[in-house]
């Protein structure tokens, strides 16, 4: 009996790019440093391009293991929050029989936020069990804190007055709080609390951030609310996306556009894989970009008149460039297009994003603010301006310009009202102009320190490293124990 045979990780990704690709860097985290075999339960979204894009570029067999399982057929008058807590929980019986049919027995299972009740599946392999949140240590906080609100608190928290405490970090504006806690008679609310109650049926639960960021935050999850969680966390990130090795024809001419540019000048606008505007939000995005007269690559999707999370089971839908530009020339100011051609660069649905961030051109981020985002722009030094939409981002934006000062954020939020020219273009310059003008730039210096902080938490030796080594050995000591 060999006692050194890899241990066998599956992990569960529900649908959407900010799980998938997540749980696709964790995979890749503990194939490189830990030698696990690892094989992705993918539930796909129905309609998503750049997530099959995605998944097709990230297969590799003689790496890891990618099944896909197409997604229950839900109704589609849901919320995001309950379309994805309704979709796994329907996932299951194809979930068990993909586990049961498995070449190799798993040794640990590791499943997103909305997998938690597959949980019970792990249970009946008895094997450990995780739970990966692919977002941040306050977050995480006020999930596992959510059912005791929703017993203090009657009526919406929304109208409340004053700040909503939770023990170990810093208390919250109703206004900043997650969509599912924003109506409480959605269905996406009690789906919820099903998945704060749950996270104590794993073994331990991982969350994609460092301690050096939140060292309150962390402390406080295995203090404070260590009564309600009953499991301990480890802080494993920034685990994040590399560029791909091969370019494709868009990115090599988006990257030749960059090398133009002098160094941090341009801003790159994108709201996301999910993220939609009205007709009047995209008129004044693109009338403050070219106010502010500064570089820039835009991200556009054709706007909707529905909710700021209409495109998240449909990115990259599109087919094609030239095609789509028709329809989005139609909701931009007259003659914009032509005004705009030396110091403006569009890209329709989907960028490579991360190549982007990294390219030295890049002085400025307006994003939607979403974690994985966040941390792929903090990890490159790039300031934000915060512009959430939905899900946790308002509290990621809170985050980003109140507790780490690495972001600006505009005076209204963004998915409640319209943001005129003036203000897009006030802080665009902001960050862009204060450097280049030798006035001291407080954004960008800490953007720097921590994306310092978050290579060495990486490194060997690192709090991340040594984090998700213990999780490994949890892992291991589990199955040579059953050997």
């Amino acid at each position: 009996m060999d006692l050194h045979k890899p241990s066998h990780v599956v992990l569960l990704s529900s649908p959407g790019l900010g799980h998938l690709i997540p749980t696709i860097e964790l995979a890749k985290r503990l194939l490189i440093h830990h030698n696990f075999k690892l094989t992705i339960i993918a539930i796909k979204s129905p309609t998503s391009h750049a997530e099959s894009q995605i998944l097709n570029s990230a297969t590799n067999p003689s790496l890891y293991t990618i099944i896909q399982i197409p997604s229950p057929n839900i109704p589609s008058n849901l919320s995001v929050t309950a379309h994805l807590c309704v979709t796994m929980r329907h996932a299951i019986p194809s979930i068990k029989s993909t586990l049961k049919n498995l070449p190799i027995r798993p040794s640990a299972f590791i499943v997103d936020i909305f997998g938690t009740e597959s949980l019970t599946l792990a249970q009946e392999l008895n094997i450990p069990k995780f739970v990966y949140v692919a977002s941040n240590a306050w977050f995480l906080s006020l999930l596992v804190y959510s059912p005791v609100l929703d017993e203090q608190i009657k009526g919406e928290y929304v109208v409340l007055k004053e700040l909503l405490k939770i023990p170990g970090c810093k208390p919250i504006r109703p206004v900043d709080l997650v969509d599912p806690m924003h109506n409480r008679n959605d269905l996406g609310y009690s789906e919820y609390l099903i998945i704060a109650n749950n996270l104590s049926k794993s073994d331990a639960v991982l969350v994609n951030t460092w301690d050096e960021l939140q060292h309150r935050e962390l402390k406080g999850l295995n203090g404070e609310l260590s009564g309600l969680l009953k499991v301990h966390v480890f802080a494993i990130g920034p685990l994040v996306r590399q560029p791909e090795s091969k370019l494709n024809q868009a990115t090599e001419s988006v990257m030749k556009w960059l090398d133009k540019q002098p160094k941090e000048s341009a801003v790159y606008v994108s709201f996301g894989s999910g993220g939609t505007m009205s007709y009047e939000q995209m008129k004044e995005i693109a009338l403050g970009l070219e106010l502010s007269k500064q570089r820039f690559v835009w991200v556009v999707r054709v706007p909707r008149g529905e909710s700021a999370d209409a495109a998240f089971f449909t990115t990259g839908c599109s087919d094609g460039f030239d095609g789509e530009l028709d329809e989005i020339k139609k909701h931009l100011p007259d003659g914009f297009l032509e005004r705009i051609k030396n110091v403006g660069l569009l890209i329709q649905e989907w960028a490579p994003q991360v190549a982007i961030l990294k390219h030295p051109s890049i002085g400025c981020f307006i994003s939607h603010c979403g974690w994985g985002s966040v941390l792929e722009s903090l990890t490159n030094g790039v300031p934000i301006i915060a512009w959430p939409l939905y899900a946790e981002q308002r509290m990621n934006a809170a985050f980003l310009v109140e507790e780490l000062g690495v972001a600006v954020k505009t005076t209204m939020l963004p998915s409640k009202n319209v943001v005129g020219r003036e203000e897009i273009a006030s802080l665009v310059k902001k960050i862009i102009l204060e450097e280049q003008n030798g006035k001291s730039n407080n954004v960008r210096d800490k953007v720097r320190e921590i994306m310092v902080s978050g290579e060495k938490a990486l490194y060997q030796g690192g709090s991340s490293y040594i984090a998700l080594s213990q999780v490994a050995n949890i892992i291991d000591k589990q199955d040579f124990i059953r050997l």
